[in-house]
């Protein structure tokens, strides 16, 4: 086979970066480990950021979010033996977030690229890349059967275990991580969501109230990383967000039985660079967001928009300045979103081993963002998202 732009891996990341392309009239196949009906299964957040929700709006694919999904214009924070707080973004920035499941997103990118004709080859093994300073390929087995693409660039958007990133030569490649000693435990609940989706900071550790759509609601506890989900009975799991939000909330949650119960790590990873020859890394291959600054999915669609536009240049235009340019200027984004990750991460967490100097500086933090209208502006100009570099 040959193709101008070879995708690693089928989710959003590579979908969306197949439909921009095709937009622009760049060839695609995108090749995926899993079945189509596997990714669809992932059941994954989705608060997008404004710059996500121009970018679904600029290229047709907002119908269904417009008319389903939920505008978020800020955070509710709870603070144990403290006054609610509110983050006001729309507020701060005039920009609305919105509550919109990557499952829908990932749902309607197959839709369109089915109904463009574009080619997509499920259930690969062995996937290899070749010749990256060169003439660059992929080859992989699918079904018994080697096969081969020849392309002029390699997008590897294949996520944290995918072999893209393992490409880039171990002397070039730099990665910094950060594993957290806790982790979120989820539950799924077919009950309407609280109005407004919160962060609590408790003694006992973090608690967080999410939705997935009006009649979809999606709860979490900080629990050692040492825990099982078998660990955890719906009840228990109830009694422990019961007390770690105030007492005036839990009016708010309709409990239930659980539909889904999972416990998700957490982790702060970025690989550096995120282009070497013709492979450029984007999405969860690169890096990967603790979940409580939601910006996971929304760096891998900041990935998309460099990187399309830099393929877009040197296809249309014969310029390569945005190519050259991608790996800086995707990093700078990356690393802001890290930042605010981290810092939301080190607010809402209780941490093991932490003495009292650290939560009287956990405390500080708080009060300061609470008190400060300087503070909650760039909270809010970070957690709507920054805006794309030209």
């Amino acid at each position: 086979m040959r193709t101008q732009v070879c995708i690693i891996g089928g989710g959003p990341a590579g979908l969306f970066l197949a439909h921009v392309l095709h937009a622009a009239g760049i060839e695609s196949i995108v090749i995926e480990r899993q079945t189509k009906n596997h990714v669809l299964s992932r059941i994954r957040a989705g608060v997008l950021e404004a710059g996500t929700v121009d970018l679904l709006r600029q290229y047709g694919l907002a119908g269904r979010m417009d008319r389903d999904g939920m505008p978020k214009d800020g955070t509710r924070i709870f603070w144990e033996g403290k006054a609610d707080f509110w983050i006001d973004v729309i507020r701060w920035t005039g920009k609305r977030m919105m509550v919109w499941g990557q499952t829908q997103i990932t749902e309607d990118l197959y839709a369109a690229r089915e109904r463009d004709g574009g080619e997509m080859v499920f259930e690969v093994e062995n996937v290899a890349l070749h010749d990256l300073d060169g003439a660059p390929s992929v080859t992989f087995d699918r079904h018994g059967e080697s096969q081969r693409i020849d392309c002029d660039f390699i997008a590897g958007c294949d996520g944290f275990h995918g072999p893209s990133r393992m490409a880039i030569p171990a002397d070039i490649r730099r990665e910094y991580e950060r594993a957290y000693p806790f982790g979120w435990l989820g539950i799924m609940v077919e009950k309407p969501p609280m109005k407004e989706i919160a962060y609590a900071y408790h003694s006992e550790g973090f608690a967080m109230a999410s939705r997935r759509n009006p009649m979809l609601s999606r709860y979490y506890v900080q629990v050692p990383s040492t825990d099982k989900v078998e660990d955890w009975s719906d009840d228990r799991f109830w009694e422990a967000l019961h007390r770690r939000l105030p007492e005036h909330a839990h009016g708010e949650i309709e409990t239930g039985p659980s539909i889904e119960k999972s416990i998700a790590p957490l982790r702060s990873f970025v690989a550096e660079p995120m282009r070497w020859g013709k492979l450029f890394l984007a999405g969860d291959a690169a890096h990967i967001v603790p979940p409580t600054g939601a910006k996971g999915l929304n760096l891998a669609f900041s990935d998309v928009f460099y990187l399309s536009r830099a393929l877009i240049a040197h296809f249309r235009e014969n310029s390569d300045r945005y190519l050259d340019s991608y790996s800086q200027m995707a990093l700078r984004r990356v690393w802001a979103a890290e930042n605010i990750s981290w810092r939301m991460t080190k607010l809402l967490h209780v941490f093991p081993g932490e003495d009292p100097f650290d939560q009287k500086i956990r405390q500080n933090d708080f009060d300061l963002l609470a008190g400060s209208e300087d503070i909650q502006r760039a909270f809010a100009f970070e957690y709507i998202g920054l805006p794309f570099e030209d």
